[in-house]
């Protein structure tokens, strides 16, 4: 019976209430993908990278002869193994939080009719994979003899650690170790299967995982030089790594030390995730300024009609209606308005996610993203209608009478 007087009297005011049911619309369709678009984010910030971060740093120099790598390799890792409070230091290709890296797609057949996608190619000498804090969870590590200088992009044919995830992904529910991938004009033989490795640059959408990785038993040689990674205490880390710095630049002055790269891990995945904070703060604040505004124009309406409807409120009073009925009134027509927005917001969200999803490779909108949004917006909507339904329900039939 509610519902149907509701209907009567919406009909009187069909372009107030479209309005407000399409602010909560947008609100709706803005809330579910920025919500999305927020839990991305925040889960890629909060990624396992594989490596034992807490513990590592990089020296990173530049601007070395290519005819004196051998030398340079050399008195740089001798320089900084020599710092007090350094366990380990050894040649990487890159770090995660670091450079862009050697990446490439890849096939699971010699021909390149299976594309299995595109990964990140990490490559290290000997010492590499003891620094780094890899885990081995199936197969064995590279010998000495698999270590080899890099030919054009990697070394020739080499045996490589593949992630858990990677291995998955390329052979469902098979023993990974012993099969070949090919790519980069060579053929990878996966020797030992790794726990976690993350990509170099996680969270851009390069990759469908942030663990599509694998690591290159790799020589240091011409194209493999001047990134240096170093273990140390956690606690002392940060002194150690700038002594590291000051110590390679000692060892080869000609060199040239590259400041914002030479870092601890901890010091470069909080640079690299600087601009995604900003990110989700202003996401953040987009989605309370919508449902703010959408809360105010709720209340806003129902004010108006409650001042406007005093006479009709009090000879429904008159004629036995209760406060609580309406109460009511003013709930279910705001549950109407609302419902109806959150419904159109729905399928606009859907379709905002499809263009998203073509432009930027963020993933299809889950449904309790869905859910979220419209049981958010729902209990919104009732809220902000409380006081003005408490002010008509409190309308006497007198009270009517006399200012009506």
């Amino acid at each position: 019976m509610q519902v149907r007087l509701v209907l009567v009297a919406l009909r009187k005011h069909r372009l107030s209430a479209f309005l407000l049911a399409m602010q909560v619309c947008l609100s709706c369709a803005v809330f579910c993908n920025a919500s999305l678009l927020i839990a991305q984010r925040y889960k890629a910030m909060h990624l396992n990278s594989g490596i034992d971060e807490s513990s590592l740093a990089v020296v990173k120099l530049s601007g070395i002869d290519p005819d004196r790598v051998a030398d340079v390799n050399a008195r740089a890792l001798d320089a900084i193994r020599r710092v007090p409070g350094v366990t380990a230091a050894s040649v990487v290709s890159e770090v995660p939080f670091g450079d862009s890296p050697a990446r490439g797609g890849v096939t699971l057949d010699a021909e390149h009719h299976q594309s299995a996608g595109v990964i990140d190619f990490y490559m290290g000498d000997r010492q590499a994979i003891g620094s780094l804090g890899l885990h081995l969870v199936a197969g064995s590590l590279p010998g000495p003899d698999d270590y080899a200088p890099i030919t054009d992009f990697v070394p020739s044919n080499p045996p490589v650690l593949i992630t858990r995830v990677l291995a998955e992904h390329f052979w469902p529910g098979e023993n990974p170790l012993g099969k070949r991938f090919w790519g980069m004009e060579t053929s990878f033989t996966v020797v030992g299967v790794i726990d976690h490795l993350s990509v170099a640059t996680p969270g851009g959408g390069e990759a469908k995982d942030p663990d599509w990785s694998v690591f290159v038993p790799t020589q240091p040689g011409p194209k493999l030089l001047g990134t240096y990674l170093l273990k140390a205490d956690p606690a002392r880390l940060g002194q150690v790594a700038a002594e590291a710095v000051r110590a390679a630049q000692a060892a080869i002055p000609d060199a040239v030390v590259d400041v914002d790269r030479s870092a601890t891990l901890p010091e470069l995945r909080h640079r690299y995730f600087e601009s995604t904070r900003v990110m989700i703060g202003l996401l953040f604040a987009v989605i309370v300024t919508l449902l703010g505004t959408t809360a105010l124009g709720i209340v806003g309406l129902a004010s108006f009609w409650v001042a406007q409807r005093k006479r009709h409120v009090g000879t429904r009073r008159a004629l036995g209606a209760t406060s609580r009925d309406i109460f009511r009134y003013f709930q279910i027509e705001n549950a109407l308005i609302v419902g109806g927005g959150v419904l159109a917001g729905l399928v606009l969200a859907y379709v905002v996610n499809q263009q998203l999803m073509q432009r930027y490779e963020i993933p299809r909108l889950p449904v309790r993203y869905v859910g979220l949004a419209a049981v958010s917006l729902l209990v919104l909507g009732q809220l902000a209608v409380f006081v003005p339904a408490r002010r008509a329900a409190a309308i006497s039939p007198m009270e009517a009478v006399r200012q009506g």
